[in-house]
């Protein structure tokens, strides 16, 4: 199982660790804090011993990291691992401020997540939802920014699955379930929301800036996508 740095800190931007494979799928330490593609969200790029890492994935327990074409290292190095941070924290950001925006609709409109695409720029997440009002969704946004604003505390933990699954509003995906895991990480936003998740957030709400929504579209009979993004 690699270490996942990212889990334990996600503020860590560099980092020491050993390779312990090299494969057609990639390079594989025995710690990393670069997080993967998953979830919805884009996996982080960066550098590994001066090379660029382009991608970053994830097969069960294992972390693979891509290097540009010509790049490689070998099995037994010691590598040296830097992330971009500045595109990181803006994931971050956006990641916290989706888990808001669907604590918020869930609550008032009673719907779940049917999809999400988490990047830096601009991110999306589907509802199913038959209808969007456009004044209350302005309300919903409204009642996000204020939650962000307020400055609450993320933190995250480990909670047995079965234990998970039981408690209301910790699964807020349609139709899926967390993995096949004996223990599921949580991921607490003060009183604002707390779900199964594995991605990286920002620590305190307050760095999010504001959420600005860009457009809707209706995407089936029961499924609308908001499309949004942060300004500082």
């Amino acid at each position: 199982m690699t270490e996942r740095i990212f889990w334990q800190d996600a503020y860590v931007r560099e980092f020491d660790a050993r390779v312990e494979s090299v494969d057609e799928r990639g390079v594989r330490l025995d710690r990393t804090a670069f997080n993967p593609r998953g979830g919805g969200l884009v996996s982080d790029v960066g550098r590994l011993d001066g090379a660029e890492v382009v991608e970053v994935t994830k097969e069960e327990e294992a972390i693979y990291h891509v290097l540009e074409p010509g790049r490689t290292v070998r099995q037994g190095d010691q590598v040296h691992g830097a992330i971009d941070w500045d595109r990181r924290h803006r994931v971050m950001r956006m990641h916290t401020t989706a888990h808001i925006l669907s604590a918020v609709v869930n609550r008032e409109a009673g719907a779940l997540i049917t999809g999400n695409q988490i990047a830096p720029v601009e991110s999306r997440i589907d509802f199913s939802l038959e209808a969007f009002d456009r004044e209350r969704l302005a309300d919903y946004v409204k009642t996000a920014n204020e939650a962000a604003a307020s400055g609450a505390e993320v933190r995250s933990f480990f909670m047995k699955r079965e234990e998970a699954l039981r408690t209301p509003g910790f699964v807020k995906l349609a139709g899926a379930l967390p993995p096949e895991v004996d223990e599921l990480r949580i991921v607490e936003i003060g009183e604002i929301d707390t779900q199964a998740d594995g991605g990286v957030h920002v620590k305190d709400t307050s760095e999010i800036g504001e959420i600005v929504v860009n457009r809707i579209e209706n995407k089936g009979k029961s499924n609308r996508r908001l499309y949004f993004s942060l300004r500082p």
